[in-house]
């Protein structure tokens, strides 16, 4: 599985809505939209994992700088999370 990172969602996307754009690209095994925890909103970014390394390539060349409700999404790998102190 390879994971993606998509940015600059709209603050009303769901991770229903999400899956669905991302399976255009192929087979959607999760997507994920961040929330704040003390709001429950979305923090407008989320991360989508796709069944194969070729799924994923697909996803970022088709879906990168698509709009979604009048913003456009960043799509890219995503990095391993730092360690925090």
């Amino acid at each position: 599985m390879t994971r993606l990172f998509v940015g600059n969602l709209p603050f009303t996307t769901t991770q229903e809505q999400l899956a669905e754009i991302f399976a255009a690209a192929g087979t959607v095994s999760s997507a994920t939209v961040i929330t704040d925890r003390a709001t429950g909103r979305s923090r407008g970014f989320g991360f989508v994992e796709m069944s194969t390394a070729e799924e994923a390539t697909k996803a970022v060349a088709d879906l990168n700088g698509h709009e979604i409700d009048g913003r456009q999404i960043v799509v890219s790998q995503a990095r391993e999370r730092e360690e925090r102190n």
